[in-house]
């Protein structure tokens, strides 16, 4: 086999391999002596099919296996030679296209080599990890929400208004005719919540205890039901009864319901979960100021095909969030900006340097670790956890997705092991400031 630099430049590697047709016949003969065995052919016993036969009955069929087995092997072996690690999959295109068995194999191979991260001593990055207590206040302004949460509603007088609860039965019909599920006696809806067809709650506005109204609305193209789907109903409503809402006590009481003993309990739950709260967002902080120090202090060569395939990601991301109501991405190409692809540079450049952090310092996932991930992400998908998880097992891309982020988080822990690290304690609103600064860059 034999190795040819056709390319040196930057990070752009390209090599001709050739191998030899002697190379291929020692492969495909090697297959055919450990196939031999268990070979029968019509005249010869198990076993005992000559050499030659086999040969011309199999070594056409195992030449394609040999041929890329050898070119594998090639391109295996230089990269340990090498000590290269290609950006992506390397480019491998055969040039004898009139090859013929006999002949030698012709290749090229080109790639984008990772470069060499530089040494970084993280001694000299210096950063404030924000600090925010709960105060009585933030306590008290947080049980306050979960009262309202834990609303009950009185009966009351007048017309029904926005956040109002209007006991009702209804009976729902389409083409004149009821249909399954369109029927319910002393239901509560809550007007404004969304929880009932568009435009349905909005009509119930303004009505009072003994009205009927029919209701008209028009089922989502997107329905669950096909059979129900884009179709316009009239719904036959009788007002029951009309309540206002009413927040519950702040009290022992409420606090049971959120599973503490007592009110002075929950509130110390409240302080506890705000403080979490707290500092995960200062961690936010924190990383970003981190990672601007690593941007400042590091420079190197960047394979340009990394750079922009994340600039057409980021570019394409950012363009869905403009055009929210585009779905599908058989929309028109999105030409990365030099914005997209100044903040690609630095994206790739961090993340090479992360990784080969994470790699010097022995970084790693436990198995632990991501089954607790997946298990975390499987809650948004409620009555389909075990099919999420089973999914997510087989999917070793979706695997490297949810690995990535916890493996940064403990490359960052590493980083601030090392780095000075100065606690500053602030507000709440200061911390909400910073964090809304990191949106805003």
């Amino acid at each position: 086999m034999q190795v040819t630099e056709t390319l040196n430049e930057g990070l752009k590697r390209g090599y001709s391999i050739v191998v030899s047709a002697a190379e291929l016949d020692e492969k495909v003969t090697a297959k055919l002596v450990e196939a031999q065995p268990e070979v029968e052919l019509k005249g010869f016993r198990k076993g005992k099919v000559p050499m030659p036969l086999l040969k011309k009955q199999f070594g056409q069929r195992l030449m394609g296996e040999a041929m890329q087995e050898a070119i594998d092997g090639a391109m295996n072996k230089h990269f340990e030679d090498s000590g290269d690690r290609p950006a992506l999959q390397p480019e491998i295109k055969m040039t004898n296209d009139d090859w013929k068995e006999g002949d030698d194999i012709n290749v090229d191979m080109s790639y984008e080599a990772l470069p060499v991260v530089p040494e970084i001593d993280l001694s000299v990055i210096a950063v404030e990890k924000l600090v925010v207590k709960a105060d009585d206040a933030s306590v008290d302004e947080a049980l306050a929400s979960l009262a309202e949460t834990a609303q009950d509603f009185e009966t009351k007088d007048g017309a029904a208004e926005d956040k109002d609860q209007v006991v009702i039965d209804f009976l729902g019909k389409v083409d004149g005719e009821a249909f399954e599920g369109g029927a319910a006696e002393d239901y509560p809806l809550a007007l404004g919540t969304g929880s009932f067809i568009p435009g349905f709650e909005e009509q119930l506005i303004g009505v009072k205890a003994g009205d009927e109204k029919n209701v008209e609305v028009k089922f989502p193209e997107e329905y669950g039901a096909e059979n129900l789907a884009g179709k316009d109903a009239v719904f036959e409503v009788k007002v029951k009864e009309v309540k206002a809402p009413k927040a519950a006590e702040i009290n022992d009481e409420l606090a049971t319901k959120f599973g503490a003993e007592d009110l002075d309990g929950l509130k110390g739950q409240i302080r506890e979960r705000l403080e979490a709260e707290y500092t995960g967002a200062a961690r936010q902080v924190m990383k970003r100021a981190m990672l601007d120090k690593l941007d400042d202090l590091i420079s190197f060569d960047l394979p340009p095909s990394l750079v922009e395939a994340e600039a057409g990601q980021i570019a394409h991301q950012l363009w869905h969030e403009e055009n929210p109501d585009v779905q599908g991405h058989d929309h028109d190409p999105v030409v990365p900006t030099d914005e997209h692809n100044k903040l690609a540079e630095r994206r790739v450049r961090l993340g090479l340097l992360l990784a080969e952090l994470g790699q010097k310092a022995e970084v790693e996932v436990s198995e632990a670790e991501m089954t607790q991930a997946i298990m975390n992400q499987a809650r948004q998908y409620p009555g389909q956890e075990r099919q999420f998880f089973d999914y997510v097992r087989e999917n070793p891309q979706m695997q490297q997705q949810m690995r990535a982020p916890i493996f940064e988080d403990k490359v960052i822990d590493h980083i601030a092991e090392k780095a000075e690290v100065t606690e500053k304690e602030i507000s709440k609103d200061d911390l909400q400031k910073a964090v809304e600064a990191l949106d805003d860059e």
